[in-house]
């Protein structure tokens, strides 16, 4: 009964939203401005990056990398929820829903592990500045990036895995996009495995990568107050602050969706799939003067 189930559901009804016909279009015009800003931030940031060799640095290697990942989690998901937003029917196929759940774990996981390796980098910076360049090197940075993208591709693979195996009676999904959590609620089959292996991935790369963080900037303040000039103290804390707020963004939103129920997690959920790849281009760009140096000089280029 379990795989007739299964074979008879070719496709989800996405709940999206709202349901209130009169937010459709106002929605529509909002996501598209947020979608559209995210997609010139990001690859604006990128091209900044390759154009100017002043940031051919390991941080601003990483940060390509990030505007890298949350270009394409933002384009798993919004593209589809716009056109939810004009459609009369939300439909999307099965292979479609599994394959924007996939992609959607490999890059919020590697979006993660990126900020923790960022934070590693500041460490390195701050605290071991003379052999900055020796522990940074091109081919460790090269490593560190691959691990970061191997290992959302690993756990958006298991758990994708376990969502491919469970049987579907039913074809609400009371999301705006295909998330494994309203997804086992239409399981007419056992997801005890599925919830178990979602659990501890998600369990394993939070404690894994808030630790690192925590435990990179724990030095790095202690690093600080060790400097004797209120100068170089305000400098070296500078040099953080961006990614400081891009985690205090990215794990305070990722904590609402998950610890709270309702309306709080819902709003947490749209800020932290759409909202937040927009916001980080915006703050490494208005709180970094190096960015603002090379836009200027750029720019200049162009222009002249």
């Amino acid at each position: 009964m379990a795989a007739e189930n299964h074979s008879t559901v070719t496709e989800f009804i996405i709940g999206g939203l709202t349901n209130r016909p009169e937010l459709q279009i106002p929605f529509f015009l909002l996501f598209l401005g947020i979608y559209s800003v995210t997609m010139i931030g990001n690859l604006g940031m990128i091209t900044l990056i390759c154009l100017n060799a002043q940031l051919h640095t390991p941080m601003y290697y990483f940060l390509s990398n990030l505007s890298f990942v949350d270009l394409c989690y933002s384009s798993v998901i919004t593209p589809k929820m716009l056109v939810n937003f004009v459609s009369e029917k939300n439909i999307i196929s099965y292979a479609g829903c599994m394959s924007q759940l996939y992609f959607f774990l490999v890059f919020v996981i590697a979006e993660c592990y990126m900020l923790s390796v960022m934070a590693y980098d500041r460490y390195v910076a701050i605290c071991r500045p003379l052999l900055y360049n020796i522990i940074m090197s091109h081919h460790v940075c090269s490593l560190l990036v691959a691990v970061v993208y191997t290992i959302g591709l690993i756990g958006s693979t298991i758990e994708t895995g376990f969502m491919l195996k469970l049987a579907y009676c039913e074809v609400y999904v009371s999301h705006y996009f295909c998330h494994a959590i309203p997804l086992m609620k239409l399981s007419c089959s056992s997801t005890r495995h599925a919830e178990i292996a979602a659990t501890s991935l998600a369990g394993f790369d939070i404690i894994v990568t808030s630790l690192t963080v925590l435990v990179s900037y724990a030095f790095i303040l202690s690093s600080i107050l060790h400097i004797s000039t209120t100068e170089g103290r305000s400098r070296a804390f500078s040099t953080c602050s961006s990614h400081l707020t891009a985690v205090g963004l990215f794990y305070g939103c990722a904590s609402l969706m998950y610890l709270k129920p309702s309306t709080a997690s819902s709003l947490a959920s749209v800020f932290y799939t759409t909202v937040i790849p927009m916001l980080n281009p915006l703050i490494y760009s208005l709180r970094n003067k190096e960015v603002k140096a090379a836009m200027q000089k750029t720019l200049r280029r162009k222009m002249f």
